[in-house]
């Protein structure tokens, strides 16, 4: 079961006849020596906490420790209560859930890191909702976050998920790329259409920057993740739909890695360049610093 690329992915799945969650886990028993009920269960536990993350953000009065972020979740969600969502329940869920996730994290409460702290609310901020719509189990949401891994090694094996070495597209960008190829799968689409959703998924956001204000990872990561939950809906209903990406799957995530290469340092995590650098943005940088 061994592969490194989205195209090796995909020759694997189609030799088994296997779909890629199933791939995955035994490539991950093969790797840890672990059962696969143990790697099962160990998912279990991050989804336990995906979903406490969530829960904690709709329900509490959240704060980030700096201030600058906290209850904009829970904002959303009152009003879905209220009013008719403009974009729709599920999307309204996802945004509101993604969101909440990273208000947990900047206010030092447990999350998981899907592939990043930064990107955290991506992937449960798409599959918590999409259970509740559709009735999903727990197990089918461990096939997901199972799948997501997989699209996720790739990156990392060939590409970055750090925004620090490619932007805040490496960060949000494969974390939506991993909940797209997720929901594919467990709503019945192929392995090739999964790889086409996380493909469209990294093209939609290319080149987006990393520029949190003060350094913190509140805002605009805070909004990013609902961009990036939105984006992992729109491009797995796309693929579901059979609509194709007309860049490989491989190709992308090389191009993402180039990309990324290319942006100037300002705009790659460290809080010099873009909206970190605005007047607005120095001035909050001097008041959490205390200057």
């Amino acid at each position: 079961m061994n592969f490194t690329n989205g195209q090796e992915l995909l020759e694997v799945c189609n030799k088994y006849n296997k779909k890629i969650h199933e791939v995955m886990l035994e490539k991950e028993a093969q790797i840890s020596g672990a059962p696969k009920e143990k790697i099962r269960g160990n998912i279990k536990e991050s989804l336990d906490i995906m979903k406490s993350a969530v829960n904690s953000a709709l329900t509490k009065d959240i704060k980030s420790v700096s201030g600058l972020i906290g209850g904009e979740a829970k904002k959303i969600h009152e009003r879905s209560k209220t009013n008719k969502p403009v974009c729709g329940s599920l999307m309204s869920k996802a945004i509101s859930s993604s969101m909440g996730v990273l208000e947990v994290n900047a206010s030092m409460g447990k999350i998981v890191a899907a592939p990043t702290a930064g990107s955290s609310g991506i992937l449960p901020g798409t599959l918590i909702p999409l259970q509740e719509e559709f009735n999903l189990t727990d197990d089918d949401l461990i096939d997901a976050i199972i799948t997501a891994s997989a699209v996720g090694m790739i990156i990392t094996k060939n590409a970055t998920v750090a925004g620090a070495e490619g932007g805040c597209q490496a960060e949000t960008g494969s974390a939506a790329a991993m909940a797209a190829a997720a929901i594919v799968e467990i709503m019945g689409g192929s392995p090739e259409a999964s790889l086409h959703a996380a493909s469209k998924c990294i093209n939609n956001i290319l080149g987006l920057v990393c520029d949190p204000i003060a350094g913190l990872v509140e805002a605009p990561c805070q909004s990013r993740n609902a961009i990036g939950a939105a984006n992992a809906l729109i491009c797995a209903e796309m693929a579901l739909a059979g609509v194709t990406s007309v860049i490989p799957f491989d190709e992308v995530v090389e191009t993402m890695y180039r990309v990324g290469r290319d942006l100037p340092f300002e705009l790659r995590e460290t809080a010099l360049g873009g909206l970190a650098a605005t007047p607005t943005g120095k001035k909050i940088q001097k008041q959490v610093l205390g200057e």
